[in-house]
């Protein structure tokens, strides 16, 4: 549109000045004497040399124009290709960054698949190597050595003392009562949830399929034992009497890992 407007100005001036000759010509040949020297040729020439000087001055501002325009578009072109590749690039790094994140995931997930396997067979073997042993169901309870389950005080003389005359623990082994004519001094049990007990103590109310699992506190009975029926594995069978050797020999059993042992111990 600038372009044309240029053009149509052009021309415009073009014919105001031809028009303009053309009248000072017709009034010079009629007004002129004789003696008078003509200059419209002159005139004449030096209108066509600056109509024609600025008629290249415009053409040239419309090329340059035209130029400029044309730079102008190409610098726009490469600024939206380097954009592009800008996009790519961001788009190309998101998604390395993401392949990253997804891969520790992976491998978490497979790590815990594993760790199920592995307490799943180690559960396995355990309950495997304990059907080896002898099971009984007993309704099990729990006592401390204090005066709500001995009737005893920490000042009497047989505070903790059990019936084979050795002091109760909660250890590697702990110490069970039972019924003597089920398990015999020495008795050497599994139970689960509690774990490895040997038999060294006895009570009044425990007769039959009964036994009393040994905990230091009552808030221990109260809160981690209570009463339940369940099935203990004989290990070995006492034959009526347990000595601190006997305990130290079972501790080592146990130690050793020369006895099964679940889990949840």
């Amino acid at each position: 549109m600038r372009n044309q407007l240029r053009s149509f100005f052009f021309f415009v001036i073009l014919l105001a000045s031809m028009t303009s000759l053309l009248l000072i010509a017709n009034l010079s040949s009629t007004t002129a004497d004789e003696d008078t020297p003509s200059i419209q040729p002159q005139d004449f020439r030096e209108h066509q040399v600056f109509l024609a000087h600025k008629s290249n001055e415009w053409e040239e501002a419309e090329e340059l124009e035209e130029l400029e325009d044309g730079e102008e578009v190409q610098t726009t072109e490469v600024s939206q290709q380097e954009e592009s590749k800008s996009n790519e690039n961001n788009q190309e790094s998101e998604e390395e960054e993401t392949v990253k994140d997804e891969s520790p995931k992976e491998e978490e997930v497979v790590d815990s698949e594993e760790d199920v396997e592995n307490v799943e067979q180690a559960s396995m073997s355990a309950e495997v190597a304990f059907k080896q042993f002898p099971a009984k169901t007993v309704v099990a309870t729990g006592y401390t050595a204090g005066y709500e389950s001995t009737g005893k005080t920490k000042e009497h003389p047989q505070y903790g003392i059990t019936y084979s005359g050795l002091t109760v623990q909660r250890d590697v082994i702990s110490t069970v009562a039972a019924d003597p004519n089920v398990f015999p001094l020495g008795t050497v049990l599994y139970v689960p949830d509690y774990g490895y007990g040997i038999v060294m103590d006895t009570g009044g109310a425990i007769k039959g399929n009964k036994i009393d699992l040994y905990y230091e506190t009552v808030d221990e009975v109260y809160n981690e034992w209570g009463k339940k029926s369940t099935d203990v594995y004989v290990i070995e069978m006492g034959d009526g009497s347990v000595t601190e050797d006997d305990l130290v020999y079972w501790e080592e059993q146990v130690q050793s890992e020369a006895l099964p042992v679940f889990n949840d111990e």
